[in-house]
């Protein structure tokens, strides 16, 4: 699962990263939570032969999708991740993984190991820094009153074996020579891009441990992402109750 993600690039170097034309100016984020805005990037307009057009297009949405048939999304969890391997089936994101797929610009993901009764936060960046794009959908909801809201989901999967110590779920990441493809869903049915849902290979990322300074939504500077030596201490005795599955991905598709 993905829950919380960092953006500390310049609005120049995601730009060139996606091939974004016209980014306007943003802050480095340090510490995306569920709901606020994030950053997606979508296929532009089909283009006439000599059109100046952008390929790609850079959205605003609320992290937490709504599917466009949800007549009250209080009725609904919160969406912020949907698993690659059923979204092309589920009702919530079936849609938007043939029509509207989109790319998440990141420097780093937050993932918590639980370490005794504690939980252990890691900054899980690329390897020597820079900017990765994890899959993502785009839906926009339309409210009773007639305005519209731009949402979106991260796409995620099974952990590789270097992060699958601290999570059994990481991000889709989308690599540059596979962008096109991925956003083209004209001619690219989610089928024809399933090849694209695999966990990237081990030593892509590292992860660093960090304070428990980013489990606060509200701390949200540089130094959330400062290195710790981990206290590590003996984990819990196992009990039914251990081995249930976590409150998160898995009770957002339970209702849909």
């Amino acid at each position: 699962m993905c829950g919380r993600f960092t953006l500390a690039a310049t609005p120049e170097e995601v730009a060139a990263f996606l091939a974004l034309f016209d980014l306007e100016d943003f802050p480095p984020r340090y510490n995306i939570a569920p709901t606020q805005p994030i950053l997606m990037a979508t296929a532009g307009p089909p283009r006439e032969p000599g059109s100046n057009l952008p390929d790609r297009i850079a959205l605003l949405v609320r992290w937490g999708l709504i599917p466009s048939w949800c007549k009250d999304p209080k009725k609904l969890p919160l969406l912020i991740n949907a698993r690659s391997e059923t979204a092309a089936e589920k009702n919530a994101f079936r849609a938007a993984m043939r029509h509207r797929r989109a790319l998440v610009p990141a420097t780093g993901f937050y993932e918590w190991k639980r370490q005794g009764a504690k939980k252990q936060p890691y900054l899980i960046r690329p390897k020597g820094g820079g900017i990765v794009a994890f899959a993502g959908l785009t839906e926009t909801w339309s409210e009773p009153g007639g305005s519209e809201i731009d949402t979106g989901a991260i796409l995620t999967t099974a952990a590789n074996e270097q992060i699958a110590h601290i999570h059994d779920r990481m991000p889709v990441v989308i690599r540059p020579e596979d962008f096109s493809r991925w956003l083209d869903c004209r001619t690219q049915e989610p089928r024809d891009v399933a090849d694209l849902l695999r966990p990237v290979e081990p030593g892509f990322f590292e992860a660093i441990p960090i304070s428990d300074k980013v489990n606060k939504v509200a701390n949200m500077g540089p130094e959330i992402q400062e290195p710790v030596d981990p206290a590590i201490s003996p984990p819990p005795p196992t009990s039914p109750a251990a081995k249930r599955q976590p409150r998160g991905e898995e009770d957002q598709l339970k209702l849909l």
